[in-house]
């Protein structure tokens, strides 16, 4: 009997330590699961849209002497074997993280993004229906000071054929106003908190090499150097390097985030392309 009273004693000081949702909070968890499922439905109706364009466009009135092919079906989801894997990168991988979206604007590099709206110009991103994200992380190193070079990440999304295809037509505008640009910002050094500048020279450095369509991104910008002294912080770094690249209605972008080559990228944006096959409209 005893042993019954203690069960019930238990119980009921573990139900003291329950913290009850207000009515506040329930509004709010039941406002926010609306939201998601107003958000799901606007995607649901976007890739039907999307789904109308890639099969309703290519139909022709058939020939009577011709067969009629029959048509494939349209790709919604991404999944994972549409992005690069461990075996495509030259280092062994030793952490694989993956993530997913909806309706998410595609971000080529948030310097670039600065460079236009400090000039009071949009980001001139677009977006897209869906996307999935991952980044790969080479086995450490045993010095500390490389552990956190080895890092490729790369983003996939699907957008509506016309954006993906924008997307490239508008790189060359989207880069000129960066040309060369200053940025201005303050740094934490062994000094002090100090005022430094950094000239950003933004081009498109290669197209065409991958997919449908592809280039190489290239920021060559100068090392950080005190506004009042005119010292640099250190030597000038190397050129930062970033991928885009059209398979259909899918585009990667794909950064290296250790220094890296032209020719090593482009390669491994190559291998992207292929991989990107498995997701695209129409099929590669």
């Amino acid at each position: 009997m005893r042993d019954d009273l203690t069960f019930v004693e238990q119980v009921q000081r573990d139900l003291q330590d329950v913290r009850w949702l207000g009515p506040e909070e329930i509004r709010a968890q039941a406002r926010r699961r609306s939201q998601r499922r107003i958000v799901v439905a606007t995607v649901v109706l976007a890739l039907a849209g999307v789904a109308g364009v890639a099969v309703a466009a290519p139909r022709k009135t058939p020939s009577p002497a011709l067969p009629v092919a029959s048509a494939s079906p349209t790709r919604h989801e991404i999944t994972t074997d549409a992005l690069l894997q461990p075996a495509d990168l030259p280092q062994p991988v030793d952490v694989q993280l993956s993530d997913s979206g909806l309706g998410e604007p595609v971000q080529l590099d948030h310097e670039l993004d600065s460079c236009r709206t400090s000039q009071g110009r949009s980001d001139g991103r677009k977006m897209s229906i869906l996307s999935r994200s991952q980044t790969l992380v080479h086995k450490q190193s045993p010095s500390a000071a490389t552990q956190s070079k080895g890092v490729f990440t790369q983003d996939l999304f699907r957008m509506v054929p016309e954006a993906a295809t924008q997307l490239f037509a508008d790189l060359d505008e989207l880069v000129a106003p960066c040309a060369e640009w200053r940025s201005v910002g303050q740094v934490e050094t062994a000094e002090g908190i100090r005022t430094m500048e950094a000239v950003h020279r933004w081009a498109v450095a290669q197209r065409g090499f991958a997919g449908d369509d592809a280039a190489i991104l290239r920021d060559s910008l100068t090392a950080p150097r005190d506004v009042q002294t005119g010292q640099p912080l250190a030597d000038d770094p190397t050129p930062i390097l970033l991928a885009v690249v059209r398979v259909g209605d899918t585009v990667s972008v794909l950064r290296l985030g250790y220094e890296s080559t032209e020719a090593e990228l482009m390669q491994l944006t190559v291998a992207a392309a292929a991989r990107m096959c498995a997701a695209a409209n129409p099929p590669c």
